[in-house]
């Protein structure tokens, strides 16, 4: 059955917008070439965003550069505004952008852990809003949080977790009733490994598992392009994952005893104390990231930070080969914090005992994103969501 005619302008409209997301301004010549259209279909296409306030001139191109063969058409940037959030037990960061992902404001503020809850969810707030003023912007359209804990798979809601904070869970609903905006809550890691795969190492990949490595462990799973969540939302609760090497076993409200006191950043410390590496964090950089990237840079003694690598390799390979022998997704990246700052070297450990503990082929990358990664991924998110609901809007 062939398409109604508003059912192909509004495929037409969303073809041609995200030629123009990804390639950038473009001529209608230029539309008529990547879509396939006829003149007269790309002249009206043209015509409805434009009038839509979708689509503006915002140059000219070729030699001539004037008449209307020349105009250059590009998204309007500023026809809506959104925010990125990462919401961590210690603090909160904020970026606010355009439509098509451009950064205009940057802000950051800490919340200790004896904060109250309705303290904490009001200072978070007052971030948000005050990075909307920086960013001169008059509303939002769209917020993306990301957060550790469970996301409920049929609420799209964080769940009560043990161990984290109450305010948390209350910061969405907050948000939403006071700028207003669409919220999209996400968990942290798998806001990471998004970010990941359309801008960081796995860019060429549609299966991997993302290991976070930062305060806490976790892993995001993706296969044949699409995120899994599980059931419950928990898919990648590898903190959780009983391991050798542990004192005791993990319980359904602890994760000590699992893979986390193994990988975990105190963890990690406790293992540096031990072999005898000493550091000095850069600004906000975590204690655990920079010991590892001190122990790579081999600014502590070199044979004291061989054996530290070696030791948290060792780690942090159990946990990768559990990984590969149930999904076989022929790539890990160590992300976070940790994972970045343990760059190839750390990598390169990993797998080479991965190799010896698995039969299953499996290379291991280092994130280049690092804790940003959550950031990234809650743009990425915001910015889709936006862009489907105006996009689409268009053709209705």
């Amino acid at each position: 059955m062939p398409a109604s005619p508003s059912t192909a302008r509004a495929i037409n409209d969303r073809l041609a917008l995200r030629l123009m997301q990804q390639e950038g301004p473009l001529t209608a010549g230029r539309l008529k070439q990547l879509t396939g259209l006829s003149r007269p279909t790309v002249a009206d296409l043209v015509e409805r965003l434009t009038a839509a306030g979708l689509v503006a001139v915002v140059g000219e191109s070729g030699e001539q550069r004037r008449g209307p063969n020349a105009r250059l058409y590009g998204i309007v940037a500023d026809r809506a505004h959104l925010a990125a959030l990462d919401v961590r037990t210690r603090g909160v960061s904020v970026l606010v952008s355009d439509l098509l992902g451009g950064v205009l404001a940057e802000a950051s503020v800490p919340i200790g852990a004896g904060t109250g809850t309705a303290s904490a969810v009001e200072r978070a707030v007052a971030l948000v809003e005050h990075a909307v003023k920086a960013a001169g912007a008059r509303a939002l359209h769209t917020v993306g949080i990301g957060a550790p804990g469970l996301i409920d798979p049929a609420t799209g809601e964080l769940r009560d977790s043990t161990g984290l904070p109450e305010w948390h869970r209350r910061l969405a609903a907050a948000l939403q009733e006071r700028l207003p905006a669409r919220v999209i809550v996400e968990n942290e890691t798998n806001l990471a490994a998004r970010a990941e795969q359309r801008e960081g190492v796995a860019r060429d990949r549609d299966t991997f598992v993302l290991l976070w490595l930062g305060h806490g462990t976790g892993a995001a799973v993706v296969l044949d392009g699409a995120l899994r969540r599980g059931a419950s939302g928990g898919t990648g609760e590898i903190g959780f994952l009983p391991v050798p090497g542990t004192a005791a076993l993990p319980s359904a409200t602890d994760c000590e005893g699992g893979f986390h006191s193994l990988a975990g950043a105190a963890a990690i410390a406790e293992l540096a104390r031990q072999q005898g590496v000493f550091a000095r964090t850069r600004g906000g950089e975590p204690q655990a990231a920079a010991l590892v990237r001190t122990a790579v840079a081999a600014e502590a003694r070199p044979e004291a930070a061989g054996r530290f690598l070696d030791a948290l390799a060792d780690r942090l390979a159990i946990g990768a080969a559990s990984v590969a022998a149930i999904l076989d997704p022929g790539c890990v990246v160590l992300g976070g914090e940790v994972g970045q700052a343990g760059g190839e070297p750390l990598a390169a450990r990993v797998q080479e005992r991965l190799a010896r503990m698995s039969p299953l082929a499996t290379e291991v990358r280092a994130s280049c994103l690092g804790g940003g990664a959550v950031l990234r991924g809650a743009l990425l998110t915001a910015r889709d969501g936006a862009q489907d609901e105006l996009f689409g809007a268009q053709g209705r």
